[in-house]
């Protein structure tokens, strides 16, 4: 369970709860009690009760990513999902703000796939260990290193990145963006693990960057073979590095190993991912037993409730994006958006 006081920013907040708030949220706290406690939930729900009515006011629409914590995910967001399932629904949403519950790639994905809308990120500081192993620098020197050959984008990166990009992809269909293109060598940024996953399943030469999540690369095979037990399946991310792959019983996007719970065949589960999306899956889930050695993503625990109503309160930080490199990243993400989700394991 992860929960976090309130920080500064909740002196402007709402303080009232009172027993009106527990019998309104009465049926929500049952969903979610598992994962947060009494303490925690009295402490939480007058942010939650604020931010729902400061989304009507605004015309406002919560994104949260699988690895935000259960407050955030389970009560406050009108959408939630992977990075591929996020950028989808931005492009389509008709709301006029966008509040971002992830890390600043993703809001900038968002404004870039909504220009005309007010996106914001509750904590600017919410950055991307991944996305900062890249620069625009970096890609032009690959480009001329490897002329011809084209540049496949890990979604998790800056928009800059982004735009010298010709087209973008998720852990969701980096293989299916990858055998799309015509060229036999693909220069593909910024994530080593990935990379390496998608090149065991293609013909094509794909050259790699050094990048790595903090996150995902501090497991090891040698720890999931500690931690296994009879009748567990091992789910693991890509971005892992290519031993825990290899100990894993399936390897896929943070969506695919959610549908591989959901197929109804999983009783103990052990996760390799950020160790919050455990945590929303066994609300979901109750009946499967999950274990995960867990790593939190330092980045994604800057987002908190208060300042998710700070942001709607004062519609900032907003993200914007300069508009030549926004026009340029849109082109790379529509690309990645027309292929949709061709997940394969």
């Amino acid at each position: 369970m992860h929960t976090f006081a309130p920080d500064k920013a909740s002196t402007d907040a709402p303080v009232e709860m009172g027993i009106a708030l527990e019998t309104q949220y009465a049926s929500l706290y049952e969903r979610v009690r598992a994962q947060i406690d009494p303490l925690d939930w009295s402490l939480h729900l007058p942010y939650i009760d604020a931010i729902r009515k400061l989304k009507s006011q605004r015309r406002a629409v919560v994104l949260a990513h699988n690895y935000q914590a259960p407050e955030i995910f389970h009560t406050v967001a009108d959408i939630a999902g992977d990075s591929l399932a996020l950028a989808q629904r931005a492009a389509a949403t008709e709301a006029d703000v966008i509040v971002l519950c992830g890390v600043h790639f993703m809001a900038e994905t968002a404004k870039i796939l909504n220009p005309g809308k007010v996106v914001l990120i509750p904590d600017a500081q919410a950055g991307c260990s991944l996305a900062s192993s890249i620069s625009v620098a970096d890609i032009r020197l690959l480009r001329e290193r490897y002329p011809g050959a084209p540049v496949v984008t890990y979604v998790n990166t800056s928009a800059a990145v982004k735009a010298e990009s010709d087209i973008c992809c998720t852990s969701a269909n980096a293989l299916a963006i990858v055998e799309s293109l015509p060229e036999d060598t693909v220069i593909f940024l910024p994530d080593r693990y990935l990379g390496r996953h998608v090149a065991r399943q293609t013909r094509k030469r794909l050259v790699l960057w050094e990048g790595r999540c903090e996150v995902h690369e501090r497991f090891s095979g040698e720890q999931i073979r500690a931690l296994r037990k009879p009748g567990m399946v091992v789910l693991a991310h890509p971005e892992c590095p290519p031993d825990v792959l290899d100990a894993a019983d399936f390897v896929g996007s943070t969506a695919a190993m959610g549908d591989a719970i959901r197929g109804g065949s999983i009783d103990h589960v052990l996760l390799i991912t950020e160790c919050s999306m455990a945590d929303n899956l066994a609300i979901e889930y109750p009946h499967v037993r999950f274990s995960r050695p867990c790593n939190l993503c330092p980045y994604m625990r800057r987002i908190t409730l208060p300042k998710i109503h700070r942001a709607l309160c004062e519609l900032a930080p907003a993200v914007e994006v300069d508009a030549d490199v926004a026009l340029r990243a849109r082109k790379a993400l529509q690309r990645m958006l027309a292929v949709g989700r061709r997940e394969v394991a």
